[in-house]
């Protein structure tokens, strides 16, 4: 009898590739198979392992496998999965696994989990975050859907996970699309950093005049603190990159047109359509858009009057801490609208998410690996329904203590014309959050004025309307 394996995996690109190996290296016996069979007979003599084994058809596949069936899918989301799920299915016993591993959107998986549920088959969304390092040495794994389908691949899956000193970053988060959903909110959250930590640099570099040595000091030094994350250290790798042509640092040469995948887009559309405000995910996704303007904006910069980035001519070590302030007070907001978007589509999804194992599940192998996530999943075992991060008392105290360094380093943005959209987009929504009042009093007004839509009043219950401008 032909040797079987404890798993399948679809798609063998980079990130495909790399969980293969991972799952070899923890003594997992994986099949794998690509559309481009090529590609698996290279891999198979590259890998060269007994763990490995390679299938030519679907149907081969199938056939390498022990019951129940474990198949996981890297391949591009939308209509790729869909195709290579449909191939699979006719194949496939009562009891098997499907498991997507692509970023696919959350939704497409409620449809997915449900399809196959009706054929009985069980599927599995699976969020992997951690780039191509990740895969090969640990990757934070989010999976959602079916539970006993969890439970008989776990043991799999929590091998190859990203460890921390309080546990693995693989587990359980919730039914049909939660998983997915959980990734995408990551990716949000990522989208705001990366802008977050962007504008901080465009600060330092046009305003307070440092170069390359020196941002690589700084960001060296702000992840020996508060900020250590990955995207700080990387950002601190960056600077030190030179071109080999020029010996100009590598950054300085790449053209300002950020890309994306839609993620990000994703995030702000469902925070739209459960009427959760999340300013600081949107406006990084808006500031790639407006990245993508480049000739236009160059254009623009020879007819539009503003003021100039004006240097800075104060005490420089004073600036730098302040922009410190400023970016993690930015970024707490940034992971406290993360947070209540994943709160209000557990509620809505009745997934029943667990917040502080999502920190958890992100404190290693993912992008946003960072060292304050410690800190987001001790407010979550104090309080389980936190209705928002910025109300423990972690949070709150270190914003009391940043926001003066804050609110300075925005203003400055404005008065000198320098572009901090994430910056501004944050201190809003704290500013906002932390109003009892708000002027959508009159907002309220003008609609009952113009549609007849209503209102409510502070004094008495009840739903009132008024004839506007009649005595």
């Amino acid at each position: 009898m032909s040797k079987q394996f404890d798993i399948a995996l679809i798609g063998l690109a980079v990130m495909g590739e790399n969980l293969v190996l991972n799952m070899a290296d923890h003594g997992v016996s994986v099949a794998v198979f690509n559309r481009t069979t090529s590609k698996v007979d290279d891999f198979i003599v590259r890998a060269h392992s007994s763990a490995i084994g390679g299938a030519h058809s679907i149907t081969e596949l199938t056939g390498m496998l022990s019951k129940p069936r474990k198949i996981m899918l890297m391949v591009k989301a939308g209509k790729p999965v869909d195709a290579m799920i449909e191939e699979l299915l006719p194949l496939l016993d009562k009891g098997d696994i499907i498991i997507d591993g692509g970023n696919s959107f959350f939704a497409d998986t409620q449809r997915r989990y449900r399809d196959c549920a009706t054929k009985g088959i069980r599927f599995v969304g699976m969020g992997v975050s951690g780039g191509e390092e990740g895969a090969r040495h640990g990757p934070s794994l989010m999976p959602g859907g079916d539970r006993s389908a969890y439970d008989e691949i776990a043991p799999i899956f929590t091998k190859i996970a990203a460890k921390t000193d309080d546990g693995v970053c693989c587990a359980y988060v919730g039914s049909d699309g939660a998983g997915h959903y959980v990734k995408m909110v990551h990716n949000g959250i990522e989208y705001g950093d990366m802008q977050l930590i962007s504008e901080a640099y465009y600060i330092l570099k046009n305003v307070v005049g440092l170069n390359a040595d020196e941002l690589h000091n700084v960001f060296a030094e702000w992840n020996k603190g508060e900020l250590d994350s990955y995207l700080i250290e990387i950002t601190r790798d960056i600077f030190l990159q030179k071109d080999p042509h020029t010996g100009s640092p590598l950054v300085e040469l790449i053209l300002d047109k950020a890309g994306q995948k839609g993620t990000g887009k994703w995030t702000s559309q469902s925070a739209l359509d459960l009427g959760v405000p999340v300013p600081t995910i949107t406006a990084a996704v808006f500031a790639r858009c407006m990245s993508a303007y480049k000739n236009e904006r160059v254009a623009a910069s020879a007819v539009l009057s503003g003021p100039a980035a004006e240097k800075f001519s104060g005490d420089r070590t004073a600036m730098i801490r302040a922009v410190h302030d400023a970016l993690f007070a930015s970024k707490i907001c940034s992971y406290a609208q993360g947070f209540a978007l994943l709160k209000a589509a557990s509620d809505e999804n009745k997934w029943e998410l667990n917040y502080g194992d999502v920190a958890l599940l992100w404190r290693n192998g993912c992008i946003i690996r960072a060292q304050f996530l410690d800190r987001i999943k001790e407010a979550f075992a104090a309080e389980p329904r936190l209705p928002n991060l910025l109300i423990a008392s972690y949070f709150r105290e270190v914003i009391a203590r940043l926001q003066d360094h804050w609110r300075a380093v925005v203003s400055m943005c404005s008065t000198r014309g320098v572009p901090a959209p994430a910056f501004s987009a944050s201190l809003d929504y704290y500013d906002s959050y932390r109003q009892s009042h708000l002027p959508a009093n009159l907002i309220q007004a003008q609609r009952d004025f113009f549609g007849a839509h209503t209102y409510e009043r502070i004094d008495e219950k009840g739903v009132f309307h008024t004839e506007w401008g009649k005595k």
